[in-house]
């Protein structure tokens, strides 16, 4: 069972976040630039120090709103100071060439998907290379395979849902 003084800090952070979370969340987000992800992370850290230090809370005469603002921006700089002392991460280049294990998950891939593609009727399979591989729009892809709009439409609605299903017990394979 929790103790009075810790339902009540509990009590306490729920409604900081209900009365300033999405306050917080905006100004982080401008801070670092619209980044979602860092901006919930700065404003869950925030009401989680405020829950370890309720007494911070209580017993200030500032208003709260400038506190939690105050913490957040320097949980803000801490990080990016951090990330900076870090060695900066290094994406791989397009201009590399793909190794072995690269090339070998894209010739599984391409042949699992090529069996589930023989796998659909000639009608489906049609409409698929048409859109798809073509990159013609359902109208278009009807004009050239001599069908209706809604023809095509469904045919492709229901190729896409007969891969999935095909493809649904190859994820291991498709995924790894």
């Amino acid at each position: 069972m929790r103790s009075p003084t810790t339902a009540r800090d509990e009590a306490l952070v729920r409604s900081l976040y209900q009365s300033h979370g999405r306050a917080l969340l905006a100004y982080v987000t401008r801070m670092s630039g619209g980044d979602w992800a860092t901006a919930e992370d700065v404003v869950q850290e925030t009401l989680l120090r405020a829950w370890r230090h309720p007494e911070g809370i209580r017993d200030r005469e500032a208003p709260v709103r400038a506190w939690l603002f105050t913490i957040a921006r320097n949980i803000f700089i801490d990080r990016m100071r951090a990330k900076s002392k870090r060695p900066q991460e290094v994406s791989a280049s397009y201009d590399q060439e793909p190794s072995e294990c690269d090339r070998t998950d894209r010739v599984l891939n391409s042949i699992v998907v090529s069996d589930a593609l023989n796998r659909l009727s000639p009608e489906h399979r049609e409409v698929l290379f048409e859109t798809y591989l073509r990159g013609r729009t359902i109208v278009n892809a009807a004009s050239v395979l001599g069908i209706r709009e809604g023809t095509a439409k469904s045919r492709s609605y229901y190729a896409i849902s007969t891969l999935r299903e095909l493809l649904s017990g190859q994820e291991n394979l498709v995924q790894e």
